[in-house]
């Protein structure tokens, strides 16, 4: 079962595309954040989301929030992902422990082996303020991300 707005959000510490460890409690009383969890890497619907991401980026991602997409591919599927998308966000690891994040926020499919498109938006004290999540065929809506975004 997904965590709901009002619960603290679980800790991430994963490593980025680039090998470099992201921790979530390093952003606390710093930034928002926009935690999206995705498939798979080089899926179309995966692919064009994280496309649409980058193309909104000024608008989703500022000095108050960062914007922090996880998915249970290697960190190297995901760099090579990044390269090939050209994704200027942090693309994390969920890979080993295979699904340990996506199973504390309670998007991890366990007869797929992978994270839904689950979308938590994340307050300065660490707390989950929104929070969407989609089946794997289905498309998320970044400007509900906005619209949650600015309400905080």
């Amino acid at each position: 079962m997904p965590i709901h707005a009002g619960d603290p959000a679980p800790d991430v510490r994963l490593k980025d595309q680039h090998g470099r460890s992201v921790d979530l409690a390093d952003l606390r009383g710093r930034k928002n954040v926009v935690l999206m969890f995705f498939p798979f890497a080089f899926t179309s619907v995966c692919t064009g989301e994280l496309q649409a991401v980058q193309g909104e980026l000024p608008s989703l991602q500022s000095e108050h929030t960062q914007v922090l997409a996880v998915s249970c591919d290697s960190m190297h599927a995901l760099r090579a992902f990044s390269d090939a998308e050209r994704l200027d966000f942090p693309l994390l690891s969920d890979f080993w422990p295979h699904g340990t994040v996506s199973r504390a926020y309670g998007v991890f499919a366990e007869d797929k082996g992978c994270a839904l498109r689950g979308t938590f938006v994340i307050d300065r004290q660490g707390v989950v303020r929104w929070t969407v999540v989609n089946g794997l065929p289905d498309a998320r809506d970044l400007h509900e991300y906005a619209k949650a975004l600015a309400a905080l």
